[in-house]
């Protein structure tokens, strides 16, 4: 990515072993600072990092602070959707604002809604235009492809955008849960015979969803299923269940690491989306719109 910006990589240490410790081994007074953060693994210890470098960098004088965050933390938790929950989007929002954050760019937010919990701008940029790129590149038969959602919220925007580019068409499933990452009962929408069927989605977490969503597919008639997500969390028996699903692929972008996870499914393949970041990060730099890469993928 710096290569791509042009820009040089600052000095800051990090020791695991004195949490919370942050120290900027240089001068930042008057410069134009951005943070790399996503918000994955041990998230709590991540995000405390980055609100401290935020924070460690404004007191220093910096004129301007961005955080870059390619997967945004507690992004599911955006609204409040039974009784007691919290809505820790907008926690982490007036976070980072207080920190001293005075730009966000992040990728594909499980709701655009969370823009608006920011009084700073924010660009949440979209892996689409590389996901088009894979499918055109690798799926020999993505003519005759039908572009699936696993849950009827995604539909309207992600999923019926991506088939229209591609000029085919599209279908959905709608699911009835009853407890968080458990599926009670599935319904799909729409003629998959005799189709590559690929779903897509922003983010996969225990994978039950496209897991159950892959055999529905398959028992109605779809020839493959391919599931491309933005954000492969992939927690607990995620990894056992894509190993026991029926998937040619499931395709994650790097907004979060998956070295680890590639050791132990070869069904894991991945896109790399740092050239999108990158641009992203050398447009706000020299003061330019950033639009462009909502269409097109940076050479």
């Amino acid at each position: 990515m710096m290569a791509t910006v042009t820009l040089s990589a600052g000095q800051l240490t990090c020791p695991e072993w004195l949490p919370g410790f942050v120290e900027i081994g240089e001068s930042v007074r008057g410069e134009d600072v951005y943070i790399i953060q996503s918000g994955c693994g041990e998230i709590n210890d991540n995000l405390m990092e980055l609100l401290i470098m935020i924070n460690a960098c404004k007191i220093a004088s910096s004129s301007r602070v961005t955080a870059v965050i390619p997967c945004f933390p507690y992004a599911r938790q955006d609204k409040k959707d039974k009784s007691r929950a919290p809505i820790s989007a907008k926690l982490v929002a007036n976070m980072l604002s207080v920190a001293g954050a005075d730009h966000i760019i992040t990728m594909d937010l499980h709701a655009s809604q969370i823009q608006g919990f920011f009084d700073i701008p924010v660009d949440n940029l979209y892996a689409e235009p590389a996901v088009l790129q894979w499918i055109r590149e690798n799926i020999t038969d993505w003519k005759n492809c039908i572009i699936v959602s696993p849950d009827a919220g995604g539909a309207k925007s992600r999923v019926t955008s991506i088939a229209d580019r591609l000029n085919v068409e599209f279908a959905l499933i709608h699911k009835e849960r009853k407890k968080a990452n458990e599926v009670d009962r599935m319904v799909l929408v729409g003629d998959v015979k005799d189709r590559v069927a690929i779903l897509v989605d922003d983010m996969a977490d225990t994978c039950g969803t496209i897991c159950h969503a892959a055999d529905k597919l398959l028992s109605a008639g779809a020839t493959k299923v391919y599931a491309i997500l933005t954000h492969g969390i992939f927690s607990g028996p995620a990894i056992s269940r894509i190993n026991n699903a029926a998937f040619e692929a499931v395709v994650v972008t790097n907004t979060i690491p998956q070295e680890d996870k590639m050791k132990h499914c070869s069904k894991i393949q991945v896109i790399d989306i740092s050239m999108i970041l990158a641009e992203a990060i050398r447009r706000t730099h020299n003061g330019e719109s950033v639009s462009y890469l909502f269409s097109h993928v940076p050479l």
